[in-house]
């Protein structure tokens, strides 16, 4: 039997901050929060859960990822332009658009890469792991691991560069 209110007090934080650096907006970072940990519950229901920590940051990925499929699915469905509401008293307005529309360029193109791709981006250039660390939580060899890495750059590279020359 697992301590969940134990495991959300210790992992809670870091599985925020994942859905958040992804996702950039405190609403859908609760939600994405919330369905992390759902999902890991009802994962521990079917089988012991070996490494909670790894499941928990790879659903919290996942969940994320998806959440940004669906943004970017709905933005072109609507065409419509967000601005993400920032407020600083040290960056001038523009300054701040500018952030804001880069971080959006960024988001948008990582939920074209796929899934494992984006997976490996976010855990070695957000969270700081690894290549071995992102291999056990993949579930992939080291190899594959700069593999995924070296596709998902050239991608965002490419992705980032249209993007820039419209």
């Amino acid at each position: 039997m697992q301590d969940w209110d134990g495991i959300v007090a210790r992992e809670g934080p870091s599985v925020w901050r994942i859905a958040y650096r992804l996702l950039g907006n405190n609403a859908d970072a609760d939600e994405c929060f919330q369905e992390t940990f759902m999902a890991a519950l009802r994962l521990a229901g079917r089988e012991p859960l070996r490494d909670v920590r790894a499941i928990l940051h790879r659903l919290a990925t996942a969940r994320a990822m998806d959440r940004l499929r669906q943004r970017y699915r709905q933005r072109n469905r609507e065409m419509t332009t967000e601005w993400d509401n920032q407020a600083s008293g040290d960056v001038s307005p523009s300054q701040c658009a500018e952030a804001a529309e880069l971080s959006e360029r960024l988001r948008n193109a990582l939920a074209e890469l796929p899934a494992k791709q984006a997976e490996a981006f976010c855990l070695f250039n957000l969270e700081g792991r690894s290549y071995q660390e992102i291999g056990v939580q993949l579930n992939c060899s080291i190899d594959n691991v700069g593999v995924l890495l070296h596709r998902a750059r050239a991608k965002l590279r490419q992705l980032l560069s249209q993007v820039g020359a419209e």
